[in-house]
């Protein structure tokens, strides 16, 4: 009788452990098991450089989202941008969405400032108004060849 105590006890502490074990995994891996608190809106953007899939989405520095997913429109040759935001969180169609990056040389983010004159976005709209990236690379390259002042036009002596 007191082997099937030890085996139940033993038994008993594993399913105890897989089960922390699974819990972990969809707190940690932000995997929603029963329902889906977010809805889709899309951004259209000219350039999405160093933007990644997972990247935060935020209003006034609060995380409101994630970037789910990006693709290429090819009649258009535009960056579609697939957001996720938290459905409590209303987003106008007046907004704007503007790509930034967190410090000096941090991961990039989706900056939306809401707007609030228009009407809300309902899940699967699109956010019009976008800006762009700026490529930090090209900056320090006219920078150190000297093009910073130059608008394209000759100068004469």
């Amino acid at each position: 009788m007191k082997k099937y105590s030890l085996e139940t006890g033993v038994g008993i502490f594993v399913v105890i452990g897989l089960l922390c074990v699974a819990y972990m995994t969809v707190k940690l891996g932000k995997v929603s098991l029963l329902g889906d608190d977010y809805y889709s809106l899309y951004a259209r953007f000219g350039s999405v450089s160093g933007l990644r899939v997972g990247n935060p989405a935020e209003i006034n520095g609060i995380e409101v989202g994630r970037v789910e997913q990006m693709s290429i429109d090819q009649e258009k040759q535009i960056i579609m941008v697939q957001l996720k935001i938290k459905k409590n969180i209303r987003v106008y169609d007046d907004a704007n969405a503007s790509i930034k990056t967190a410090g000096l040389i941090g991961d990039k983010y989706i900056k939306i400032e809401p707007g609030g004159a228009g009407e809300i976005l309902k899940s699967g709209g699109t956010i019009t108004e976008t800006t762009s990236p700026v490529d930090i690379e090209d900056l320090i390259s006219k920078y150190v060849f000297g093009d910073v002042g130059k608008t394209g036009k000759k100068e004469e002596k």
